[in-house]
């Protein structure tokens, strides 16, 4: 069941309602700073925040775990993991915005190379020289078709949805992974999502 299902019933109650788009895991500074503040707030008032501890380790541990369900994709795909090329699209922390602050795509980056595969970074948005300095990672202008083994999409950029998942897939091998993180396209137009 899609996350959003989960969400719809308390569309149904009185009152207001926090609408956000799913699959915002580990995007946006909200969720990767405000936890820390938080914690160190209700700690120093004496109280150990469980919930908030436990939902920072899963943030923590999602560029594991997309990198790991990449790979299983991959391999019920038949795809040779060591040494794959792998296009991840998007490196900022939202959609349309230049910010790279705070991004959790650079653990899913680092977790895909653990796995001996190549990385390729496309972002439309984001500053390769900012990239370079806080991060280490090159980012590529325009990435080829045909070239890769897997193709992760990281951040909804309006840019990646122009021309559908059809377009994202012509940059793939004619046996690749199409990973929508973001829920930008149907369920039926790609092998996974989050």
């Amino acid at each position: 069941m899609a996350a959003a299902q989960y969400a719809r019933p308390a569309e149904t109650q009185s009152g207001p309602v926090l609408r956000r788009p799913v699959a915002q895991f580990y995007s946006g500074v909200d969720i990767g700073v405000d936890p820390y503040y938080l914690t160190h707030k209700a700690e120093a008032l004496g109280y150990h925040p469980q919930v908030i501890l436990a939902g920072r380790r899963i943030n923590d541990g999602m560029g594991a775990y997309v990198a790991g369900q990449m790979v299983k994709a991959m391999l019920k795909k038949r795809i040779q993991v060591d040494g794959a090329r792998v296009l991840v699209l998007g490196l900022t922390f939202k959609e349309n915005c230049p910010d790279l602050r705070n991004t959790r795509v650079v653990d899913v980056v680092a977790e895909l190379a653990e796995y001996g595969i190549n990385v390729d970074i496309h972002d439309p948005w984001a500053n390769a020289e900012e990239a370079r300095h806080e991060y280490g990672l090159e980012i590529i202008d325009q990435p080829q078709p045909g070239q890769y083994d897997g193709i992760v999409l990281a951040v909804a950029h309006s840019s990646f949805a122009e021309g559908q998942a059809s377009a994202l897939r012509r940059l793939g091998k004619a046996n690749h992974v199409l990973y929508d993180l973001k829920h930008l396209f149907d369920a039926s137009q790609s092998d996974i999502r989050l």
